[in-house]
């Protein structure tokens, strides 16, 4: 099973920079995109559905803002949607399949960017989102990968310049303990399991001062996995050369 996780910064603008024709190419099993920003119009998923996946929204309420959704070659056994909070829910904020052997989650954390109020917020989902994971698990569903974009860095080793963020939202003490103590809950970072230390590998890069060229990035985009899963992976990695988005592609290759 190969999944791919992307936060395409608009489904409707990655369509239109060849997202398709990638993904005919590179074919995931299960594809978890992040920040569709669905219009007021029904997003057009047929690019997909004509290359034989099943196709799943959560958008968000407010138009061109959050939402995600799931394609996936597999019929799942079941599909939720949202995650029973109202105002995380109207943001479009997680969407899970479930299959006979794992669970994928798509999540869309909130940035915190904005200002503090939405870090206050973002702080307040974190510790939601660690109990909510809990309680799945507790309730018995299939071992799960959660994917997606967290908005948060783990390590100094996850952006590029660590000293000057020690405060920025995606690096502040508070998300980096809470990153800490929800993979000490039982999972596993897939991409540093599989390539250990290597430095300067990001999956987003601002679209100020050619940043992406330069590799001034972040690594916000992750393939968490539970550690039931570890003797399943085969791979793990980043995809900055795929190009639809300021985010590129995390993949991850579960052998079952």
């Amino acid at each position: 099973m190969n999944i791919i996780s992307y936060n395409l910064n608009g489904l409707r603008s990655a369509l239109s920079k060849g997202l398709a024709d990638w993904v005919a190419t590179a074919r995931p099993d299960v594809l978890c995109v992040q920040e569709i920003k669905a219009g007021r119009e029904p997003l057009d998923v047929s690019q997909f559905t004509d290359l034989g996946y099943h196709a799943y929204l959560h958008p968000a309420q407010k138009p061109g803002y959050s939402g995600v959704a799931i394609f996936s070659k597999e019929k799942p056994l079941a599909v939720t949607e949202g995650c029973g909070q109202e105002s995380y829910d109207t943001e479009g904020r997680v969407l899970r399949l479930d299959f006979e052997h794992v669970s994928v989650l798509n999540t869309y954390m909130p940035s915190g960017t904005s200002g503090p109020e939405r870090q206050a917020f973002k702080v307040e989902w974190l510790h939601f989102f660690k109990r909510y994971v809990a309680e799945l698990r507790a309730a018995g569903v299939p071992p799960l990968v959660i994917a997606g974009d967290f908005n948060c860095c783990q390590r100094e080793l996850d952006l590029h310049n660590p000293k000057a963020n020690q405060k920025s939202p995606g690096f502040t003490p508070e998300e980096r303990q809470w990153f800490q103590d929800f993979l000490a809950d039982g999972f596993i970072d897939s991409f540093r399991h599989h390539h250990g230390d290597a430095p300067q590998r990001y999956s987003w890069w601002s679209y100020r001062a050619g940043s992406r060229a330069r590799n001034v990035g972040w690594r916000l985009d992750h393939l968490l996995v539970d550690n039931r899963l570890v003797p399943h992976i085969r791979h793990a990695d980043l995809l900055p050369d795929v190009i639809h988005s300021d985010h590129c592609p995390a993949s991850l290759e579960l052998s079952f």
